[in-house]
């Protein structure tokens, strides 16, 4: 069957022309809606009778060949891209109305027509002229419209068209017939009623259940179709199920997606009165599950989806199901390999059937549990990205007393993403489904009439194996979800299945199951949620195990801080007893059902009711305390573990390092190594170390605080007195580096793993989701009275008790904007409060303007550009605020001006202008860097006492002030370029300091402060390791602890970056940016913007890229034109416009430099077509950029350092390609040099088409060394940096400063007789007799000094700083500046400072990796005659295998017109990668593959026939495609 399947795909069919018009889409557009499927069905039907053309078949609506090079005019259809250039796209198109009104011309002159047709044919008994006036019937119908009908003609047209079907003596006028009856199903829908009334469907069935005429019956099945979708009962009963798919082998692929669409739109309404029609159909349907279609594929899983639906009550029917292999090909199609196959919702749906079968019968039961389907479960939840686990944000308010709803805002506590979606349909997301069918296959307790239950039960206490492997599976992943930061739902879900399964279990391997996962942990951190839900089924988890497994785990449970967990819970409940009752809101109507009850089979209609009981989480609590700890345990010193106690003391020994002198550097060094082997050794040691003994240790803040001298919780600026300790500072770190790499990175690998566990615990940053989901006319007075689309803000403003120098604010209630900054509410009140009139009136209208804050530059900003000033507020409140406006978008060309933004622009205050009012809210400054939404929100959730509900941001707030203190803020960089010379730890410190922690997260919660120096400090040292460790060996080899310069080498290996990476944070940024509200107008909380400034290795590269496309870019894809505005306000997404540009390939700089100069600066998109092609789009664009990429590599523009193999300068000969092993990096440079100029103007446009390929998403080719990267992120580079420039330069560099500190070091010592002993000579030679000159190595144009002196021990160390400084400071400076100006030109560079250097080179140049094998097959499409199984396509993927990287990159140019994939790698190429058959002339071994790049589309000839053996063809393969790829290169043409 599964060839057969295949066989259908490859052998498309041509038909007779007068049989392709009833199939055609294009001719009309169906009058009556289908299903998304039923569509697609119907668009393939047509697409399997298209004339099959030279090339290959390209009619497949689903098929991106509808577009190619060759027609610039289709590009539209490109999903890179939206509308091409189009200025006049809000009319509507002329040719359309003028279309229009010749239909409706015709529209009577089509009633005369049919009415006389109609007469003809009911009277008419002459075959011959039955068959013509049947033809023109077709012919009008097939052109008319709905208007051309009317009811009763359809009735009597119905009535005749059906009688000449059942013509049993003439086929040619039954084929006739049931195709007018197709065209008028399709024209006039309501004319299927009078069908259905005229007995049509027993004659189609009749025809389909016994077929004589191949043709009629293709005919029949297009007519039943479209019969199906408006009577699908009337189809059922009449048998026609079993008709279509009686002989659906026979047909072609296309109509065997007809007949299944025909199934699916009849099992939309089922009765389970009369099961026996559909129930007959499963088997074949079950077979059609093999086969290869994936369209026909889908169909079926939908039509079975629905058939399991309906009989889920009837477990006799569920087992007659499974006897039909239902399970076996369900499971089938859940392999790895499926998800590429099937559409997410209907992958989706085939778990939900599962999960229907197991609910309701014991044999699908056993079957899946014997089938290892906890195995499978574990690959789609361990391999789905949890991320995308939630399709909505609509809060749930059924639980009123803990899941409020705020009138316009929601706001997520601590741990929790408390929402779930609205509707039972938006539940169907993929991690969804698979916990309910977990849950489904963990029966509950089973009552005891409940005969299901008990069969299901009984069979697990037989099989414990079978539970024991399923626990296995599931239970480890599960765990790992609940690690990462998924949200309240899932949660819920996971920690539900968690307790199933420890009921359940009675084996002594799931107790170590258990311990390996680290359970207990877990449930720490669950039970300080604030959700009662997950809290509750936490405590149930934890009483079963205390109860079934209490020895083994009673110590446990005090050393991962659970029982101390449950003290807390215990001393909230209290309190909260004590406490008056708050009352509560009623429930709103669009209420949905309670979390307790989402994971259950049926819902009930009082499905809003909590089942959980209000003192539910106190009751619990204490029965776990009293019944399990004793009074021992009360005491919580007593209750402290060895362990903990021992690391206190620890804690406590670091503290007291704080009082040795910090120059005492020996000292300090011999105590910190003590202390801290044997924290390590702590940590390492036989019993492990849990999460919450390391936390409440103290080692953290005792460490944190002695390796920065305490200076990481102060504020300081230059020229305090805390500065003069950098240095020293600067030596721990070093002492600690070396400390933690010694044993390689093993060691900091461990102390990484236990602060990130330590901040998955403590942090308790909230998620904010915005319920702006209708507009809301509303009117902010504050800051300059105008009306928003959203709710506002009610404050009073009162003067502070004691101020005496303001007036008190007249009014009581004013509204203000949520989204201005203070700075603007300063503006205001300032004229309305102070004592001493303004001077003039030009002064006073100046104050009273609100300007706009500007947010920090690696922030989001409503605007996307920290360069410009935000204006929040919109005067039309029909707009939706915070997105780009209008004026900042108009092209230089444009000619366009706003003269209201000008005029607010002029109106901005300077930016050194100083606060002058401080606003307090219950006594607390507000941080006037926030929005007033934000600092509010801030201030709120510090509160402990109170909980989520809608008086969080309703209501009033009292809001005072007073005069601001007249302090200037120092902004003057700690670290100034050059500012420490002599001072090498000046770039690690420099990281580390110049962007600091907010010290709100001290205030908030000092533990995760201190956590998050301490990640920051390891990263810094794990990013500067090469730099630290240098620097040690150079200092030990001065001091005369290493006697040997061989043993200056490093090689020590960092960190993977990813070990930073916090899985949960990671989470709680995605769910936060897919808030698009909140994004567009800043409404984000604080702690958004200041992780990602000060701590952005935190989070993944993929959500980075996400922050970073909306800080520096803004919501691109959001209009504000009204025409894009839905009915509620809201914005629709879009695209950026798109500007095309004809380039030359004979001159592709000078077509790069005048591009950058039309359009760089644009907020548009570019597509390049170059001159005398045809092609056009994505992929001529792609391959403009790689042109680009590689003439900037061309060694005569002089810009590139080249590799040297003696110092001449000279690169290495190759083919017009610089060649530089450690990246490319800038070529030093004198200012006085005739060629210098030129070299920055190329320095310049570099940086733009950099900076336009970000903008665009498009792929470079340029291999950037890592050290430029640096300095694109504006890090200043040391000597050491030199080691990714010129590594051996860099050794000789190592080994020269070596020296000059050993000297250093001796003559400091004032000691004759041991000066007397230091050898000073470099490898046994003397400097001086080097014979080294003051010049640049490779570089002798390049003048380092004025003098010609020769170099000595004297002058090495003035020799080395010349060089250092030629090589990666002045010499480069004025390149690099050059370069980031460029930049500029298209969006700031701050926004880059999130990634570091290996994530830019990835984000600018995509992936370094081409294909992994392995993961191709899911990630490329197979079509129009191609599966994953053809010989010609696993040919193609063992050529590809074997291909060398080159080959690989001319592979993918040829394809994408780029030689490297974006990042993501094949996973991401957007359009998928897509290989179809080529059909091409008889002799198709001599035809060569030919490509669509803008639809990465390759057509490839199958190379294969009866004269041809299996490895000639694949000769003959690799053959053709070396010769294509390296041949076809340069040129767009017709392929």
């Amino acid at each position: 069957m599964e060839n057969r399947g295949q066989k259908r795909m490859e052998d498309v069919e041509e038909l007779p022309a007068d049989k392709r018009a009833c199939n055609s889409q294009d001719s009309r557009s169906s009058s009556s809606g289908g299903s998304s499927v039923q569509s697609q069905a119907a668009n393939g039907a047509s697409s399997g009778h298209e004339t099959t053309d030279a090339d290959m078949d390209t009619s497949s609506s689903d098929s991106p060949s509808s577009h190619s090079d060759a027609e610039p005019e289709r590009e539209e259809e490109d999903t890179d891209y939206g509308s091409c250039d189009s200025d006049d796209e809000e009319g509507e198109d002329p040719r359309h109305k003028a279309l229009q009104d010749v239909q409706w011309g015709r529209s009577s002159e089509d009633q005369q027509k049919l009415s006389s047709l109609v007469t003809r044919l009911s009277e008419e008994v002459d075959p011959s002229l039955q068959l013509t006036g049947l033809t023109e019937l077709c012919e009008v119908l097939s052109f008319c419209t709905e208007d051309s009908l009317s009811t009763v003609m359809a009735d009597t047209l119905a009535r005749v068209l059906v009688k000449l079907a059942n013509h049993e003596s003439n086929a040619d006028i039954m084929l006739l017939a049931i195709r007018a009856i197709t065209y008028l199903s399709d024209v006039y829908p309501r004319s299927v009623a009078f069908l259905v009334k005229h007995e049509t469907l027993p004659a189609l069935c009749q025809r389909l259940q016994a077929i004589e005429y191949l043709d009629v019956a293709e005919q029949c099945l297009q007519a039943l179709e479209k019969i199906s979708k408006d009577e699908p009962v009337a189809c059922l009963n009449a048998g026609a199920i079993k008709a279509v798919l009686s002989y659906i082998d026979f047909f072609s692929t296309s109509l065997q997606r007809v007949a299944v669409s025909t199934v699916v739109n009849i099992c939309r309404k089922l009765s389970s009165e009369s099961p026996s029609p559909f129930m007959d159909a499963v088997p074949i349907l079950c077979n059609l599950l093999l086969y290869e279609d994936r369209q026909l594929v889908e169909s079926v899983a939908i039509c079975l989806t629905k058939i399991t639906d309906q009989v889920s009550e009837s477990p006799e029917m569920l087992d007659q199901l499974c006897s039909h292999g239902l399970i076996h090909q369900s499971i089938h199609l859940l392999n790895l390999n499926g998800r590429t196959t099937l559409s997410q919702p209907v992958y989706n749906g085939v778990i939900g059937l599962l999960r229907t079968l197991s609910s309701g019968s014991t044999l699908a039961f056993r079957t899946l549990y014997e089938l290892k389907i906890g195995y499978r479960l574990k690959e789609i939840i361990s391999t789905y990205d949890i991320s995308h686990s939630v399709s909505s944000t609509i809060p749930s308010t059924a639980c009123s007393n803990q899941c409020h709803l705020s009138k316009y805002l929601f706001v997520e506590e601590c741990n929790d993403s408390d929402f779930i979606v609205g509707d039972e349909n938006q539940f169907t997301t993929q991690v969804h489904e698979v916990l309910k069918l977990v849950i489904g296959l963990l029966p509950s307790a089973p009552i005891e009439d409940n005969q299901l239950a008990l069969e299901k039960e009984s069979f697990l206490v037989n099989q414990p194996d079978l539970l024991q492997q399923f626990g296995a599976d599931v239970l480890p992943v599960m765990i790992q979800v609940l690690k990462s930061g998924a949200n309240l739902y899932v949660s819920y879900g996971c920690l539900s299945a968690i307790h199933k399964l420890t009921c359940l279990s009675k084996s002594a391997d799931f107790v170590d199951l258990l311990k390996n996962a680290n359970i207990l942990s877990v449930l720490a951190g669950i039970l300080s949620r604030k959700d009662h839900h997950v809290v509750v089924v936490a405590l149930q988890i934890a009483e079963v195990l205390l109860g079934k497994y209490s020895e083994d785990f009673l110590n446990s449970f005090i050393k991962e801080g659970v029982y101390f967990a449950i003290e807390a819970l215990l001393n909230l409940g209290q309190q909260n007893q004590g406490s008056a009752d708050v009352s509560e809101e009623p429930v709103p109507k669009e209420t949905v059902k309670c979390l307790c009850q989402s994971f259950e089979r049926s819902i009930s209609s009082s499905s809003q009711t909590c089942k959980i009981e209000k003192d539910s989480v106190y009751i619990l609590a204490t029965r776990i305390k009293e019944s399990f700890f004793g009074p021992e345990v009360f005491d919580s010193q007593k209750g402290l573990t060895d362990v903990l106690q021992n690391l206190k003391h620890l804690s406590a020994a670091l503290d007291d390092l704080m009082t040795v002198p910090i120059d005492a550097h020996a000292l300090h060094d011999e105590k910190f190594f003590s202390v801290w082997s044997q924290i390590m050794e702590r940590l390492n040691g036989r019993e492990s170390v849990s999460t919450f003994e390391f936390t409440e240790s103290g080692v953290v803040k005792a460490l944190a605080n002695y390796l920065s001298n305490g200076l990481h919780q102060r504020k300081f600026s230059k020229g305090d007195p805390e500065c003069d300790s950098l240095p020293f500072v600067g030596n721990r770190f070093e002492v600690f580096t070396r400390s933690l790499w010694s044993d390689g990175e093993a060691t900091s690998s461990v102390l990484i793993k236990k602060l990130q566990n330590s901040l998955s615990s403590l942090e308790n940053y909230p998620i904010v989701l915005s319920q702006f989901l209708k507009q809301r006319n509303s009117f902010a007075t504050v800051p300059n009275g105008r009306s928003t689309s959203y709710p506002i803000l009610r404050v009073r403003f009162v003067k502070a008790e004691g101020e005496t120098c303001l007036l008190d604010y007249s009014q009581d209630l004013v509204t203000v904007d949520p989204l201005c900054f203070w700075d603007a509410v300063d503006q205001y009140m300032w004229p309305k409060v102070q004592l001493e009139p303004l001077d003039s009136v030009e002064e006073k209208d100046q104050a009273m303007e609100c300007p706009s804050s500007q947010l920090q530059s690696t922030s989001i900003s409503c605007q996307g550009e920290s360069s410009t000033h935000m204006e929040v507020d919109s005067p039309n409140a029909s707009q939706l605020q915070g997105s780009q406006e209008e004026d900042q978008e108009q092209l230089p060309d444009s000619g366009e001006e706003n003269t209201s933004s000008s005029e607010e622009e002029d109106a901005l205050p300077e930016e050194d202008a100083l606060p002058r009012l401080l606003f307090r809210l219950e006594g607390l400054e507000l941080d006037r860097s926030l929005t007033v939404y934000q600092a509010i929100l801030l201030h709120k959730l510090k509160s402990a006492s109170e909980t989520t509900n809608d008086s969080k941001l309703s209501g009033s707030h009292t809001i005072t002030y007073e005069r601001a203190p007249q302090l200037v803020e120092s902004d003057e960089n700690l670290f100034p370029p050059g500012s420490m010379d002599n001072d090498e730890y000046h770039p690690f410190l420099s990281f580390l300091f110049a962007q600091r922690l907010g010290l709100r997260h001290k205030a908030t919660n000092p533990p995760a402060y201190d956590i998050l120096f301490l990640l920051k400090s390891l990263e810094g040292m794990n990013r500067f390791l090469f730099h630290l460790i240098c620097h040690e060996r150079i200092n030990a080899f001065g001091e005369g602890r290493l006697e040997n310069l061989d043993d200056l080498r490093v090689q020590v290996r960092p960190v993977p970056y990813t070990e930073f990476v916090s899985s949960k944070l990671t989470e709680k940024l995605e769910q936060q940016l897919r808030d698009s509200f909140a994004v567009s107008t800043c409404g984000l909380p604080p702690w958004f913007n200041d992780l990602m400034g000060s701590c952005p290795f935190l989070f993944s590269f993929e959500v980075k890229t996400k922050y970073f496309r909306l800080a520096a870019f803004g919501s691109q894809k959001v209009h504000h034109h009204p025409q894009h505005l839905s009915s509620e306000g809201r914005p629709v997404t879009g695209s950026l416009p798109r500007k095309k540009f004809l380039a030359c390939r004979e001159n592709i700089l000078e077509s790069a430099s005048k591009m950058m100069e039309l359009h760089g600066n644009q907020k548009v998109v570019i597509e390049v077509e170059y001159s005398e092609e045809v092609g056009t789009g994505l992929g001529p664009t792609l391959e403009f950029y790689t042109l680009v990429s590689r003439a900037f590599q061309n060694p005569d523009l002089g810009m590139w350092r080249c590799d040297r193999s003696s110092f001449d300068g000279k690169p290495k000969e190759d083919s017009g390609f610089l060649v530089a092993p450690s990246g490319l990096f800038p070529r030093p440079w004198s200012d006085t040099a005739a060629a210098f100029p030129d070299v920055l103007e190329k320095f310049v446009l570099l940086g733009t088409v950099v900076a336009k390929a970000l903008h665009d998403r498009r792929v470079l080719d340029l291999p950037f060394s890592k050290a430029f990267y640096k300095l694109i992120l504006g890090q200043e580079l040391s000597s050491f940096d030199i080691h990714f420039v010129d590594a051996e330069l860099c050794k000789t560099l190592v080994e020269l400063q070596a020296l000059t500190r050993r000297k250093k070091v001796f003559s400091e010592s004032q000691t004759d007789a041991r000066a007397a002993k230091c050898d000073l000579s470099f490898r046994g030679t003397n400097i001086e007799d080097l014979c080294l000159e003051f010049a640049l190595p490779g570089y002798t144009d390049y003048v380092l000094t004025s003098t010609n002196d020769m170099v000595n021990m004297d002058n090495l160390e003035e020799y080395i700083k010349a060089i250092v400084n030629a090589t990666v400071c002045n010499g480069i400076q004025k390149q690099v500046e050059a370069f980031r100006s460029g930049f500029k030109k298209v969006f700031p560079l701050e926004h880059l400072g999130i990634f570091n250097e290996e994530e830019l080179e990835t984000l600018l140049c995509g992936e370094r990796d081409l294909f992994n094998m392995n993961e191709v097959l899911d990630h490329v499409k197979f079509d129009h005659g191609y599966t994953s199984s053809s010989p010609p396509v696993e040919n193609l993927l063992e050529i590809l295998h074997e291909f060398d990287k080159e080959q690989q990159r001319a592979f993918l140019q040829f394809v994408t017109g780029c030689p490297r994939l974006p990042p993501g790698g094949l996973a991401s190429l957007n359009p998928k990668l897509t290989i179809v058959r080529k059909h091409g002339s008889d002799s198709s071994e001599t035809d060569l593959p030919s490509v669509m790049t803008c639809a990465n589309y390759l057509k490839l000839p199958p190379y294969s026939s009866k004269v041809i053996s299996l490895s000639s063809s694949f000769e003959k393969m690799k053959e053709k495609l070396i010769y294509a790829i390296t041949e076809g290169q340069g040129s767009f043409h017709l392929s």
